[in-house]
């Protein structure tokens, strides 16, 4: 594989190919921070070193009517997971407003089900009023499942700018992990939002039992669906669902996933999603010389890694918040006083050693 071709195709502003796409799959484990490197010349060629932080707002949690079998909210799931009906209005604004503190540039406002009633649309469409008219400057992206046309446009005329709508894996495995609805009912929505004038958000859940092939079926017909954002997901496995006990991706595994969606979509954005904390463990801040984009704090029914913790990552990797082009000293991120542990088991003493 070369490596430096490879990324000329992005710089260039081209995709790379299918067999390309999997070579970089099966990148060598000696090969694979060289990888992140070339990937990370494509990245930094349209975003720099800016990092887009955006921030979930679980409107409506569990009892889904969907049988996707990855999710904790699905129907029939024995999950031990938080369920309720529709936030009240200053719960939402309570949860948008720590969002916005740490410095979020998109709102992301997800409710589960099939798809919002009419009623549940206008709902949500006078949330994103109040939010825009109080953060102008703040993107909200919609995430409501199967929506019409109608709908769709009266989510826009509220301002919503973007809308999310994962494909989440390729169309020849969709049957394995769905049956209540198909791969083309999805990507029929996401034209539909386009059709409306919002942004396209779609990406996958890797992980699933995919082959590397399905991995790049899935990623290749994002590109032709003209998506605007790709948020790749590393699956949760949660108990009481079909894919409990799913191993994990090796952190390995998941530069190269990340570096394989960055090359085949060299000026978009993408997203290290839900996940990315089990899987990728210490290669995190790694993983931003490749995407430019990840959810900061708690997902919709997981927790995810502290929000100070996750800005002190990209302080420390010298990222910096995209909308803010400063470094992250405005954020009055805490150094506390360090306190050196003192060593009192292993040699010399009654308890067993660190090993």
């Amino acid at each position: 594989m070369d490596l430096d071709s490879i990324a000329q195709a992005g710089l260039d502003g081209r995709s790379i190919t299918r067999e390309e796409a999997l070579e970089v799959l099966r990148c060598p484990d000696h090969d694979v921070f060289r990888l992140v490197t070339e990937a990370g010349r494509v990245r930094r060629k349209y975003f720099s070193n800016r990092v887009k932080l955006n921030y979930l707002v679980n409107l409506k949690s569990g009892k889904c009517a969907e049988d996707c079998g990855y999710c904790s909210q699905r129907l029939g799931g024995d999950t031990d997971i938080l369920r309720y009906t529709w936030l009240k209005d200053e719960q939402v604004e309570n949860a948008v407003s720590a969002g916005l503190a740490s410095g979020v540039k998109r709102v992301c406002m997800v409710a589960s089900g099939t798809g919002p009633s009419n009623r549940e649309t206008d709902k949500v469409a006078g949330m994103i009023e109040d939010i825009k008219q109080a953060h102008p400057e703040v993107e909200v992206c919609a995430c409501l499942g199967f929506v019409t046309e109608e709908q769709a446009q009266k989510l826009r005329a509220a301002g919503a700018d973007a809308y999310n709508h994962n494909v989440n894996t390729a169309e020849s495995h969709y049957t394995d992990i769905c049956s209540t609805h198909t791969y083309k009912d999805r990507t029929d929505n996401i034209e539909t939002v386009k059709a409306a004038g919002m942004s396209p958000c779609s990406g996958l859940i890797a992980g699933m039992g995919e082959t590397d092939e399905q991995l790049v079926e899935a990623i290749f017909a994002l590109r032709d669906l003209g998506v605007e954002s790709v948020p790749v997901n590393f699956l949760l496995p949660f108990d009481g669902t079909p894919l409990e006990g799913q191993e994990p991706l090796s952190p390995l595994q998941c530069l190269r996933i990340l570096a394989m969606v960055r090359l085949v979509h060299p000026d978009t954005e993408v997203r290290a999603a839900a996940g990315r904390e089990i899987h990728l463990r210490g290669l995190q801040s790694l993983a931003l010389e490749v995407v430019n984009s990840i959810f900061l704090g708690d997902y919709l029914t997981s927790e995810g890694q502290p929000g100070q913790d996750d800005l002190a990552m990209l302080a420390d990797a010298g990222f910096v918040i995209e909308g803010s082009e400063e470094d992250l000293a405005h954020h009055q991120l805490e150094h506390e006083r360090i306190s050196v542990p003192i060593r009192k088991r292993g040699a010399g003493t009654q308890l067993a050693p660190n090993a």
